[in-house]
Order: structure tokens, then C-alpha cells, then sequence
């Protein structure tokens, strides 16, 4: 019998009649000769709810106890679910992180999966029972709860289907698949039916919130086939793997879709001159806090002063700011921070060959008045510094700018043009 690995997202759980709906997915699944292992998040707004409830009591910073906190959300989904597919019939067990052998190292609110004992899985499923495991965390060595970030759920399915041999991991969610841009902002944004592991990576990264990044890159690590469906309607959905030369042109363009990021913030560090290279130690300070960096840029050797610009995620200002600060100082410099910024990005492939792209981004929002400070390109992404409050205008004008509301052609349609 194959391993079915699914990962259902808090929206495809808010309710209790969507928690039946799902249950009752599954049990179709299990009756077709599949072996059901089911990851859940937490249910519809759970996690808001409890750091705001932690905020309010006292800290919503990432500790042992905001762990502790945040877990519940997603074990309280696993046994709801649990107990929705118990009512029809169907043998199934809830299982935390801990019960599900999947260890975790790292920070709080930033762990990392580091191995998985498959051993208590499989001894239910040859018992024929639905797993059905809480995501989002891990155990460390020391028996504490980890949890795995935002979207981390994501991850703790990939793992498991690499873990298990399944053939593929089905994420559901409340979006019909992977857009070219967030359909709940640009209403013609269509549906990408194939996506490539690294441009998915890079998209996530830059802001799309349909899959989790670091879960596209331990897939493209794993050959994991992902496909993205919606739990509430019937579709194809889209399917995330390896590049295949048969694959349909519309993986191959230039640009495949306008991803966004209202979580940012510009970093800018500046040093007196003739002090130190301050960049080895930002960047450690960052890795030793688990806050990735983008849009990286340095002065060079020959310049007055040393200077250091950078992006982080907004929601990751409390937990380095001090440290800069501190850094900084010690070198008689000074952080600048300006959290009234987002980044809109141009997700393809070759882009890199296509500067062209780039300047139409930019003339594009240049001629809207759109301002863009700081900006970055590689093969699969280019992406631009704006103004918070002008992201959302940008989305929807470069969507229409690059025509991404438009089919792609088919091979044997460009052709014959």
C-alpha cells in the first residue's frame, strides 16, 4: 500500500464543518487503497491568537515559553481531526512532534528538522491507522518543543514524505494552487499548473505565502514531487518538482509571476573610516540568530567609511536589533532602520540573461511614481526595495506590465508564430 503524505493549512481547518469536510477527504483517500499521513497547522487564526495572548501577558518574543505556547495549536488540530475521522469510521491516531520521532536543533521559533524516527509512524500505519501529526515543531536532544517558524508545517510534511519514500507530498491550502500573483489581491492572477523546485524556492522566499521556502528547498534536496491544491474545490492545482525537457514553455519563460513582501526591513550600517570590516561580523550575528539577509551590499576597500545595507524580515527586528546596536557601537558606528518598506519581485527563469526584464520593472514603476530604492537580481528573481504603503499598487501594475494574466503559449503554438 503507498504512503499518501498531506499537509492541510489552518484555513483548510477554521472550522469545525471544514474539519469534517477534510476528514471525510482523507477517509475517500484511505478507502482507494492509500495509507493516509496527514501534517496539520494550526486552525484558521490559532497562531495570531496566541502570540498576541503571549504579547499581552508579557513577551511575544521567541523563548521556551512561546514554544510551549505556539505547539498547542497545532496538536489541538491534530486530535480534532483525529477525532472527526474516528466519527466516520476511520482508525486513526493524533500524534505530537515528540510521539512522531521528528528532532529538531536550533533556536526557538527558528528550529530546524535534524532527523525523524520513523519507527512509531510505520508501526501505526501497518496497524492501518490514519497518522495524523502535529506540524510546525520538533524535540530537541534535551525533550524541550521547538517550533519550526512560520510555515514550518510545510516542512515537517516534506521531511516526512522523504522520510517515509512517499511518492509525493499534497499540500492543501485555501488558494487554488500557485498564482502568478496573490489572487486574494489581483482577481486575474491564474493558476501556474508546473513550477520548478528553485524558482518556487526563490518565489517563497520573496514573499509568496502559499508554501513555506525552506520546505521547497529540503523538497528540491529530497527529488520531492509537491503538488498545491485547495481544499474546498476541485482543481489540478499546480505540481512542483525537477525541470523536465517536456515540461509546458510556461516554466521556461522569462518571467512566470509577481511575488510580494510586506515583512521587510532596510538595514544600513555605517563604521568610521579606517575601522574595521564590520561585514563578517553582521553577517555571523545574523546566522547565529537565524535571520536570513537579502539585497546585501557593502562599500569597498577604497571608500571613506565602511557601509553595510541590507533587508531582514520586519518580524525579525526585536530579536537583532540590540545586537547591531551593540556591534555597531563598539566600532563607534550606527544602524539606521526603516520599517516602512516592502519588496516586490519578478520570479522567472534566465533573468539573469534578461536584464531587459528589470528595466521594464523599473521603468514601469517609475513612471507610476512608484520610487525604488535598493535592488537585487539573479537567475530567478529580481527584486526591488519600494514604499510600504506603494506594494500593493506595484503588484498589480507589473502583473499587467509583464501580461501575467494571460496564458502562456504551448510549445507547438510558439512555433507557429
Amino acid at each position: 500500500m503507498d504512503v499518501l503524505v498531506r499537509k492541510y493549512g489552518g484555513s483548510s481547518l477554521a472550522s469545525i464543518s471544514d474539519v469534517r469536510r477534510v476528514a471525510g477527504s482523507i477517509a475517500e483517500a484511505a478507502q482507494a487503497g492509500c495509507q493516509p499521513v496527514i501534517v496539520v497547522s494550526a486552525r484558521g487564526e490559532c497562531t495570531d491568537d496566541l502570540l498576541y495572548q503571549a504579547q499581552q501577558a508579557g513577551s511575544a518574543l521567541p523563548t521556551r515559553e512561546t514554544d510551549q505556547l505556539l505547539a498547542t495549536g497545532e496538536i489541538a488540530s491534530a486530535a480534532l481531526l483525529s477525532i472527526a475521522l474516528r466519527g466516520l469510521g476511520v482508525d486513526a491516531i493524533s500524534l505530537t512532534a515528540a510521539q512522531a520521532g521528528i528532532r529538531a536543533t536550533g533556536r526557538h521559533g527558528a528550529g530546524v528538522i535534524c532527523d525523524i524516527d520513523s519507527a512509531a509512524i510505520r508501526r501505526h500505519l501497518e496497524l492501518g491507522r490514519v497518522t495524523v501529526i502535529a506540524g510546525f515543531q520538533g524535540i530537541t536532544a534535551d525533550g524541550e518543543i521547538l517550533t519550526l517558524g512560520r510555515g514550518g508545517s510545510d516542512t515537517t510534511a516534506i521531511a516526512l514524505t522523504g522520510e517515509l519514500g512517499a511518492g509525493r507530498c499534497e499540500i492543501y491550502t485555501d488558494v487554488a494552487g500557485v498564482h502568478t500573483a496573490d489572487p486574494r489581491l489581483i482577481p486575474n492572477a491564474r493558476v501556474l499548473p508546473t513550477i520548478r523546485c528553485d524558482v518556487m524556492a526563490e518565489m517563497a522566499f520573496a514573499g509568496a505565502k502559499v508554501l513555506h521556502a525552506r520546505a521547497v528547498e529540503l523538497a528540491a534536496m529530497q527529488a520531492v514531487p509537491i503538488s498545491v491544491r485547495s481544499s474546498f474545490i476541485d482543481a489540478s492545482g499546480t505540481d512542483i518538482a525537477e525541470w523536465e525537457a517536456d515540461q509546458v514553455l510556461e516554466t521556461r519563460g522569462a518571467v512566470i509571476a509577481i511575488a510580494h513582501d510586506f515583512d521587510v526591513a532596510r538595514v544600513l550600517v555605517q563604521c568610521q573610516p579606517g575601522l574595521r570590516d564590520m561585514a563578517v561580523d553582521i553577517l555571523q550575528l545574523l546566522a547565529d540568530h537565524s535571520v536570513p539577509a537579502d539585497l546585501v551590499a557593502r562599500s569597498g576597500p577604497q571608500e571613506d567609511e565602511f557601509r553595510m545595507g541590507f533587508t531582514i524580515r520586519r518580524s525579525d527586528l526585536d530579536i537583532v536589533r540590540e545586537p547591531l546596536r551593540r556591534t555597531a557601537e563598539a566600532l563607534q558606528g550606527q544602524v539606521r532602520i526603516d520599517e516602512r518598506v516592502g519588496k516586490v519581485s519578478l520570479i522567472g527563469v534566465g533573468l539573469l540573461n534578461r536584464p531587459d526584464c528589470t528595466a521594464q520593472m523599473l521603468a514601469a514603476l517609475r513612471d507610476a511614481g512608484i520610487e525604488t530604492s535598493w535592488i537585487t537580481t539573479s537567475q530567478m528573481r529580481a527584486s526591488a526595495v519600494i514604499a510600504l504603503d506603494r506594494l500593493l499598487p506595484a503588484v498589480a501594475l507589473l502583473h499587467e506590465v509583464f501580461e501575467l494574466a494571460k496564458p502562456a503559449l504551448q510549445p507547438e503554438e510558439s512555433w507557429s508564430r
